[in-house]
């Protein structure tokens, strides 16, 4: 994986299919983890809590300044097919200055709030360990602002 790659967890994909998700109205967040976990695409139950094969809250960033405890909602979620790419939309959560953020960020971890479970969906790489208390923190899912996660069906 590259800097900037956001990644589905093989485990969000099955329980898309099952229901668990309601991309449409569910409160999708991303949580902020150290580099002491590192997420894989084949974790097959991941959540952010208890009760799944791997609990990414335990290695949450200390909150503290303008990163609150379980990290920022996604605002604008949308769910679209444009052309057979089905892409996960949403606003760029940004965490602003403040000298008591975080200083230990390696990973975004994408969570869904509403689900019981708090099941993850997807990661994001940092590419490095990332100190949130020298200017805003901006994740910039796809590069345009508007893209969160694509997949594109094989031929």
């Amino acid at each position: 994986m590259a800097q900037g790659d956001i990644r589905f967890f093989a485990g969000a994909l099955l329980e898309m299919g099952k229901g668990t998700h309601n991309l449409a109205s569910n409160t999708l967040k991303v949580g902020l983890v150290t580099s002491t976990t590192t997420p894989v695409v084949g974790d097959t139950d991941p959540r952010w809590g208890a009760g799944g094969s791997v609990n990414f809250a335990t290695n949450q960033v200390t909150p503290g300044g303008n990163y609150a405890t379980g990290g920022a909602a996604l605002a604008s979620v949308t769910w679209t097919n444009v052309s057979g790419v089905m892409t996960l939309r949403a606003t760029d959560p940004v965490i602003a200055q403040h000298a008591s953020n975080p200083t230990n960020a390696r990973w975004g971890i994408i969570y869904n709030d509403t689900a019981t479970n708090k099941n993850a969906i997807g990661f994001i790489d940092f590419g490095s360990v990332r100190d949130l208390t020298t200017g805003p923190f901006t994740i910039d899912f796809g590069g345009a602002g508007t893209d969160v996660l694509t997949i594109t069906p094989q031929a």
